[in-house]
Parts: structure tokens; sequence; C-alpha cells
């Protein structure tokens, strides 16, 4: 698997507190919307919940399917 340059740290904290913004950075800029638009039915909070959990265990990929890794 090969690393992306994004910075794992920055795309966690954003995942954390504005997770559709998490997608944006990392280029994935539909799944952003998407997950914006559920947020206001009450079920984007589970998925930002799964996001971090991905990025924690290295499963989390950007826009060229490239790892994000906190290292």
């Amino acid at each position: 698997m090969e690393k992306s340059e994004k910075n794992g740290l920055v795309t966690l904290l954003l995942a954390l507190f504005l997770p559709p913004v998490a997608y944006f950075f990392v280029g994935k800029s539909g799944k952003g919307v998407l997950q914006l638009l559920l947020f206001f039915v009450g079920v984007g909070a589970i998925w930002a919940v799964i996001n971090v959990v991905r990025i924690l265990l290295g499963k989390f990929t950007d826009s060229e399917g490239k790892t994000i890794t906190l290292s």
C-alpha cells in the first residue's frame, strides 16, 4: 500500500470535529457532500465515528487510493 501525502493528524482532527470537511481535505468531495447531507438527518455522526476508527487503524484512503496514516 502506498502512503498518502495528506497529513494523518489533520485528517483525524477534521474527522473528529468537522467530519464532512475531512472528505474534502482528502479529495473525496462527493462523499463530503453526502456526509454533510446525512448530518441533517442524524446518520452522519455514526459515519464520522466509523471514519475516525478507520483513520486510527490505517484503513482510510485519499482520492487516489493511497493510505492515510498517523505516522
